[in-house]
C-alpha cells in the first residue's frame, strides 16, 4: 500500500485521484467516482468532492493508498 501526505487537513477525492496519477483529468476522476469504481475505507464512494483526511484508505482498481 502506498502512502500520501496531504498538505492541509483535507483533500477532495477527485483531487486525490489526479494527484496520485490514477486519473489523467478531473473529468476522468469524476467519471470513475460516479461509476462506483472508488472505495473509501472499504465502502463505495460516489461523492466526487468527498473530503478525505489522514487515516483514510482509498482504493481504485488495484491501487491502494493511506492518507497521512
Amino acid at each position: 500500500m502506498e502512502e500520501f501526505k496531504i498538505k492541509d487537513e483535507l483533500i477532495l477525492l477527485n483531487q486525490l485521484l489526479k494527484a496520485m496519477g490514477w486519473c489523467e483529468t478531473g473529468g476522468d476522476a469524476n467519471a470513475a467516482i460516479e461509476a462506483g469504481a472508488v472505495k473509501v475505507n472499504k465502502k463505495k464512494e460516489t461523492r466526487k468532492r468527498n473530503k478525505l483526511k489522514a487515516g483514510d484508505i482509498i482504493e481504485f482498481e488495484k491501487n491502494r493508498v493511506l492518507l497521512k
